[in-house]
This record gives C-alpha cells, structure tokens and sequence, in this order.
C-alpha cells in the first residue's frame, strides 16, 4: 500500500538520523538535547527566521522561544544576524558547528538519492520529482517554507 510505503520510507529517514545523533551522543561528540535538536532541525528548515517566526511555527510563546534560542546561541549551534532591512529585527542562522551536526542527516540522503539516480530511469526520475514538487508545493499547505 502507498501510505505503507512512504511511512516506511520516512521512518528509516527518521531512525537513521537518530542512530546517528545517539552514536555522538555515545562518544561524548553532541552537546544537543533532544528538544535542541528538533529546535535546530525546525530553524534551518525554515531559513533564517525571526525568533517569533519560530515560535508561531512551533506553537511556543515568543519567551519560551527567545529561551531556547539563547541556549543555542551560548552552545555554539546559532547565531542572531541583525537584518539588513529592518535594524530593530533579527535573524537566526544556523552556524558550520550545527551543519557539521546537521550532515549526519544529509549524507545520507545523498546516498540514497543517488542510489535512486542509478535505479530508475529519466523518465521515471522525472515522474518522481514531479510527485515530490506536487506534494510540496500543493498537497502540504498546512507547513511553509523558504524556497532555496
């Protein structure tokens, strides 16, 4: 069944990054808390938002979102980067200490990515990537992000 299938998929997406984060963890290597974690995830999904943009995505009040920020920033995973547009606002950046965490995740979606690219054809590729942009752009309206 497809909902089977993609639920599958997306867990072994899931157990890999945490096998991944509890084998650092196991060597002393990250300093991220669970929650932190998810924190950073959810930051760099969005792109650089504001302190309040990540708490109206979070549903968590501006203070308790400041909070975890901060605890970011004094760990190194994050930085406050004042807008060029408007100097009263300030942004999140997510530093080379957090996409160096972050990697563990990412490669290996590389590596199943171009696992994908050397099993299916162009065409069944083109098929693929055309169900990916629909689901992005059309069928999850419920989560905006960025665009790269």
């Amino acid at each position: 069944m497809l909902q089977d299938s993609f639920n599958n998929i997306y867990t072994k997406f899931k157990l890999h990054f945490y096998r991944k984060v509890f084998e650092r963890w196991q060597d002393k290597e990250a300093s991220l808390t669970t929650v932190e974690t998810f924190c950073m995830e959810i930051i760099y999904a969005m792109k650089n938002p504001t302190v309040n943009e990540f708490a109206d995505m979070t549903n968590i009040s501006s203070p308790n979102a400041a909070y975890k920020v901060n605890s970011l920033i004094k760990k190194g995973y994050l930085r406050k980067v004042q807008s060029k547009d408007d100097k009263r606002e300030y942004h999140l950046e997510v530093t080379e200490k957090y996409l160096n965490y972050y990697n563990i995740s990412y490669q290996y979606m590389e590596t199943v990515m171009k696992r994908i690219e050397e099993r299916f054809s162009a065409k069944e590729l083109a098929v693929m990537e055309k169900i990916l942009t629909v689901m992005n752009d059309e069928l999850m309206p419920e989560i905006k992000l960025k665009r790269s």
